[in-house]
């Protein structure tokens, strides 16, 4: 190779290394790009930010290890136009130097051990260029190999399970990948020095450190993944307990209705057996002709007999007072609410197990009714039996959009005591995989469906 064409050479290295490091930035972003229309843009604005700054830096003569944090100060600037969160963009951008620095000093241990077993030739010099050339090139494809595999290993490791990046998480996750990239930053400085005109090599000097820089290198990144495991396995276990508590919860509530619904029943009966004294007492009034007396004792024996209401009868008294609750709220709030719903056979399906279904689904579905405007509010739930299946529906209105995350359930939008709510769709699948079940939800412009498929069990 002559020396025209190791400059070439020279010129289109740098142009295609700044391309593939810039791809697999963009790659390693893609999957958490969240809104997904107009996703290209969001790509094409990721990877111009970091091309740009590939460009700023071979044109000024920036201190080493600077290009990282002036890319991430960048990224959090525009992290608005690219529908990233700026803890996210912090965090991804974190982990791709740590992957690369941890990727490039085990290549560039592999790289010293090539240089001294195939040494470059001292002539002639075209055989030196192209040496040169082929060594640098085997260097970038080995290195952007294992670079991609790492960064593909974390994001696999990322979309096993959402964390949340609050300030004290996402302190607790850098922590590590932090000190990768500082180790890194710190050994390249010691791998070539010149000392009165001399060059020193590092594993030239401590040829040990061929060995510990990389082995070093790979723990540091290997501690990444496993802090990242680690916060999400805490998180599962935070979510499980969360939602224990909140089923936990409505377990008693229901329980405590039931004890309302038994007192109810108890007082009809009583009311029953009053029947004939109230009917005597009328008897009376009318036979003394006392009729302005007598319309007061019906209108307050009217009165009595309206608290005494129990419209909906679904054939279990678990259910009777959920629907029936969300009936009387559903009203309050001018809502439609429509109910077609048939107890299954109770020695199958455990009542507290549905109760605890209807219960996440209509409190959801009366939620999402009360954003919706007045005129077109409505739930329609459907309970039925089919052979050895028993279905659930509730259908209701809603406004806005449903975002759906990665768990396949719609994100929560409340911010208040958020840890406690978003968790109801996933105890109701929770409750439809004891029944070796599922839960399907869709949406139709303007209606949510969700639907609950139970299957029946012998013995419970």
């Amino acid at each position: 190779m002559s020396e025209t064409g190791f400059r070439i050479f020279n010129n289109t290295f740098s142009v295609g290394a700044e391309l593939a490091y810039a791809v697999l930035f963009t790659a390693f972003f893609y999957p958490f790009l969240t809104v997904r229309d107009r996703k290209w843009r969001k790509l094409l604005i990721v990877f111009s930010v970091y091309i740009l700054f590939e460009r700023i830096c071979d044109r000024v003569s920036l201190p080493q290890g600077s290009f990282g944090p002036v890319l991430m100060a960048m990224l959090l600037a525009v992290s608005k136009w690219a529908g990233l969160k700026k803890s996210l963009v912090f965090f991804l951008t974190l982990l791709y130097f740590n992957a690369k620095i941890s990727s490039g000093l085990v290549v560039e241990s592999l790289y010293f051990i090539l240089e001294r077993l195939f040494p470059l030739p001292s002539e002639p010099l075209e055989a030196v260029f192209l040496s040169s050339a082929v060594l640098v090139t085997l260097f970038l494809l080995s290195h952007a190999l294992l670079f991609a595999v790492m960064l593909h290993t974390l994001r696999r490791q990322l979309e096993k399970r959402q964390i949340s990046l609050h300030r004290r998480e996402l302190c607790y996750l850098s922590l590590v990948p932090t000190a990768g990239i500082l180790f890194g930053q710190v050994i390249s400085r010691l791998l070539v020095e010149f000392k009165d005109g001399i060059l020193l090599q590092l594993y030239q000097r401590h040829p040990a450190f061929l060995a510990v820089v990389p082995a070093l290198a790979l723990l540091l990144y290997g501690g990444t993944c496993l802090t990242i495991a680690f916060q999400q396995g805490m998180a599962a276990l935070q979510e499980e307990q969360a939602a224990h508590y909140v089923e936990y919860r409505q377990t008693q509530e229901i329980r405590a209705r039931i004890r309302e619904a038994e007192q109810f029943y108890t007082r009809i009966r009583q009311l029953k057996h009053e029947m004939r004294g109230h009917l005597t007492n009328i008897k009376g009034l009318v036979r003394n002709g006392q009729y302005s007396s007598l319309e007061d004792y019906i209108a307050r024996m009217d009165e009595s007999i309206n608290d005494f209401e129990l419209t909906l009868q679904t054939g279990n008294p678990v259910t009777d007072v959920i629907v029936n609750d969300i009936r009387r709220r559903s009203l309050d709030l001018g809502i439609r609410f429509q109910v077609d719903f048939h107890y299954p056979d109770p020695e199958t399906y455990d009542a507290f197990d549905v109760g605890i279904i209807l219960q996440n689904l209509l409190q959801n579905a009366v939620d999402a009714c009360e954003k919706a405007d007045k005129d077109v509010r409505f739930i329609v739930l459907t309970g039925k039996r089919k052979g050895r299946f028993f279905l659930i529906e509730v259908r209701n209105s809603f406004m806005g959009q449903v975002v759906i995350g990665q768990d396949g359930l719609p994100v929560t939008t409340k911010k208040e005591d958020a840890s406690m709510h978003g968790i109801g769709l996933a105890n109701v699948r929770r409750e439809a995989e004891k029944y070796m079940g599922e839960l399907e939800l869709k949406t139709d412009q303007q209606e949510f469906l969700a639907t609950v498929l139970l299957q029946e069990r012998s013995s419970l």
